[in-house]
């Protein structure tokens, strides 16, 4: 779409809906956190506009800097924000946009055809937040400078020279007083500018570390814009065809692209996105691909006579295995569902869609019939194992969350029927599961024991991994089903925590639950319910008093501090050697214990690294463990 003009952009559009009012009072409001997450999100703010601008055809170039002191800049080559004197509020354009809420160019004047960020809230909000914030603005072959101070302008307005181009440049210092932190994570921010890149084809994304001991730089520029994406999911996959199919169309003033590619792998993958905004939760762009993918190559089968007169149609989830899709959506009003903006609205986008990928997809099916073949071929054995799966699956559903007698036998549940109260602790052995059985406390805390090693998911279709006891164990005590039976509503336990050895038994016990929870139940992931357990690695008495040790860098530390006489240093070679009391003090007890939520910031790294790590092919994850070995501590978070 960047090849459109928008209208003219000037002092006029900009329009004022409501002032700047209560965001340093209550950030949480306006950028979700003030957290990590809060803290990048006004980066991705400042960098929206850019890409708007980029989507009306007027920037093809963005860098974004962390400079030593961990302030931000970020530089386009755009328009320029309009500096001269707004009609109504009687100060520059700029500093409307910049010091009050709902301000911009992008509520019905000519300024956009489309655009994401956070509707005008954005960049004035960002100022608000900042520390301080310095804006140069190049346009009218004049440079414009001014700066801010928690919001507020601190100097007027002024002309630094000639410009020979155009475009804005934001340098802002997130205020310490608000954030909790204002330490950036590089990597975050640089899949996020790949990622955009991908969706905004032959945009030019510089993404530079100046910090001490972290410099690095990256450029993501992509000429194939979501064609590539599906092949950057796929790269460590064999793959068919080829080449990504793909779709671009405008229809009723929508643009749709669609990139799509088969893979040897038992899951889907599907990134869809409104206005270069991730849609998490999906929604009608996503449904409408869904279902007219679905008829669509149901009809193919029967035409081409894989599927017979007496058989049912394939479902989605069949035609869906191993697929990798990207769908991307611009539109002139997004109606994005809750604040977050994960799940698009608007009724009208889904007929569309429809209507594209049967005329289009339908186009190339026709004309590619061996692909077309494959891929219904590939459908009916997906459909077959699924049959399979469905009656292994009936093995794990409950029909009532509080019916003990269809909980596995070896669970110790806990008394309370409150699933905010309980946890779960999934334990390696039954020999540790018989200390944490002893030591818990039973009001509040299950314990699971698991016996070796589950199935590599990755590697396995849904009928082989519902075959494995410890999975359909793990599967009834959680209650809440998997894959399109999830239901969050039916989690027994709210805080899910892995305890394994601190051995390389452990970590690979970790990692394998972690890619099933990632990929049969990944809402437990994203909202925070799972947790790693760290146990502590060393036992030392000495002068008796016994201290925990959870890392070979603090028993060197220790050593160093202490006369070794009369030291005892024991190492725990695993949970079981611990005894009840030992457990509860170290590692069950909430007062005292040390315990890592897993977050995930970025699902399309994690997908990366478990594709990786737990895939088919051997050569990128030897890649992998050569580059990282020196600096990994805990691989599996």
């Amino acid at each position: 779409m960047n090849n459109k003009k928008a209208g003219v952009y000037d002092e006029h559009q900009i329009q004022v809906l409501e002032g700047l009012e209560a965001v340093r009072k209550r950030p949480s409001m306006y950028i979700g956190s003030t957290g990590s997450r809060g803290l990048h999100h006004l980066v991705f703010e400042v960098v929206d506009n850019s890409i708007d601008e980029a989507m009306a055809g007027y920037c093809d170039r963005i860098k974004m800097i962390i400079n030593p002191d961990h302030s931000v800049t970020v530089k386009d080559n755009g328009r320029g924000i309009p500096v001269k004197e707004h009609l109504q509020q009687k100060k520059s354009a700029l500093e409307v946009v910049m010091t009050m809420l709902h301000a911009g160019g992008k509520f019905g004047g000519e300024g956009y055809k489309v655009a994401g960020g956070l509707h005008g809230v954005g960049i004035s909000v960002v100022n608000a937040l900042s520390q301080w914030l310095e804006v140069t603005v190049c346009r009218d072959g004049e440079k414009y400078w001014q700066r801010y101070e928690k919001g507020f302008p601190v100097t007027p307005l002024e002309k630094r020279g000639k410009a020979a181009s155009t475009g804005t440049q934001i340098t802002f210092l997130a205020d310490g007083e608000i954030f909790e932190h204002i330490q950036y994570d590089y990597s975050l921010l640089a899949q996020r500018f790949r990622e955009l890149a991908f969706l905004n084809k032959g945009i030019h994304i510089s993404v530079e570390d100046r910090r001490e001991g972290e410099k690095k730089e990256e450029i993501f520029k992509y000429d194939g814009g979501i064609q590539s994406f599906v092949s950057f999911l796929n790269q460590n996959k064999e793959t068919f065809p080829k080449k990504p199919i793909y779709i671009e169309k405008e229809k009723e003033n929508c643009v749709t692209e669609i990139a799509l590619q088969y893979n040897n792998s038992f899951n889907e993958t599907i990134y869809s996105f409104a206005n270069n905004i991730r849609t998490q939760e999906g929604g009608t762009h996503e449904l409408a691909l869904k279902t007219a993918l679905t008829r669509l190559v149901n009809d193919h089968a029967r035409r081409l006579g894989i599927l017979k007169e007496n058989q049912d149609n394939m479902q989605g989830e069949d035609i869906r295995e191993g697929l990798s899709t990207v769908i991307s959506v611009k539109i002139l009003n997004p109606q994005f569902e809750g604040q977050t903006k994960t799940r698009l609205g608007n009724t009208e986008v889904r007929g569309i869609v429809e209507q594209i990928i049967a005329e289009e997809l339908g186009t190339l099916f026709e004309q590619n019939p061996s692909v077309t073949r494959r891929i219904c071929e590939k459908a009916l054995q997906a459909s077959r194992a699924r049959e399979a799966a469905r009656k292994a699956r009936e093995l794990t559903r409950r029909k009532n969350a509080l019916e003990v007698s269809n909980l596995p036998g070896k669970l110790a549940d806990c008394a309370t029927k409150d699933p905010s109260e309980s946890e779960l602790f999934l334990v390696e052995g039954d020999s540790a599961g018989g200390s944490a059985k002893q030591g818990r406390d039973r009001h509040f805390q299950a314990i699971l024991p698991l016996r070796g090693k589950i199935i590599n998911v990755e590697k396995a279709r849904l009928d082989k991994i519902l075959a494995n006891e410890e999975i359909r164990t793990l599967i009834t005590a959680l209650g809440t089903g998997i894959g399109d039976d999830f239901d969050i509503q039916k989690l027994r336990y709210h805080k899910i925590i892995i305890m394994t050895d601190a051995d390389v038994d452990g970590s690979h016990i970790r990692t394998l639950l972690l890619t099933f929870l990632f990929r049969y139940m990944e809402p437990l992931i994203s909202l925070g319910n799972i947790y790693i357990a760290q146990p502590p690695l060393f036992k030392i008495t000495k002068s008796k008093k016994i201290y925990y040790l959870y890392r070979e860098e603090e028993l060197d530390q220790f050593m160093s501090k202490h006369d070794r006489k009369g030291t005892q240093v024991q190492r725990y070679k695993g949970l079981g050697e611990m005894n009840p009391d030992q457990l509860w003090e170290t590692t069950l007890n909430p007062l005292s214990r040390t315990i890592v939520q897993i977050d995930m910031q970025d699902a399309l790294e994690a997908n990366q690294i478990f594709n990786i790590l737990m895939g088919d092919k051997v050569e990128p994850r030897r890649h992998f463990i050569e580059t990282h070995a020196q600096s990994v501590r805990n691989l599996d978070i």
